[in-house]
């Protein structure tokens, strides 16, 4: 199963950068991994957080192919703890072919990408910086690589 997961906006904090990268590299071990990042959108003054939803999403539904499973990081979403999603991820090792997770921009999807996704996971009832939740996401991806293989990076 491949794994993707598509950005909206680049990261520009250089830790979180090193972190997702060092993590990146660290699930490419288990499992075919990339992120896409998909740029901001310029000249969004005159657009209203509707109109910027719809163009973001449009540039996010390009990139999705009929038959990829795409899941969004979304308050919203279910809440599972590491041990939990690692099985969540581990069923969709196997019924997946390519597993797509989706960051959105400041203020979320539109509803077109909403009625595309399959489903979606909160990462916490907080609420963190879409630059931060890159890097707890890429961290979470990978507990859940190294629980489905039974290694010692996740503690009970």
């Amino acid at each position: 199963m491949k794994t993707e997961l598509i950005l909206v906006g680049k990261t520009v904090n250089k830790h979180f950068i090193a972190g997702i990268n060092d993590y990146a590299e660290r699930i490419s071990h288990y499992m075919p991994f990339s992120i896409t990042t998909i740029p901001e959108l310029k000249n969004t003054k005159s657009l209203s957080e509707e109109q910027q939803k719809e163009r973001e999403g449009e540039l996010i539904l390009k990139l999705i192919q009929p038959s990829d499973t795409v899941v969004l990081l979304d308050e919203h979403g279910a809440e599972m703890r590491s041990i939990e999603y690692a099985k969540w991820l581990q069923h969709k090792q196997q019924t997946a072919r390519r597993l797509i997770y989706v960051i959105g921009g400041p203020y979320g999807f539109s509803k077109a990408v909403y009625d595309r996704a399959n489903e979606k996971i909160s990462l916490s009832k907080m609420t963190f910086s879409h630059q931060m939740v890159r890097l707890i996401f890429t961290e979470q991806l990978y507990r859940a690589c190294t629980i489905i293989k039974g290694e010692p990076y996740h503690h009970e």
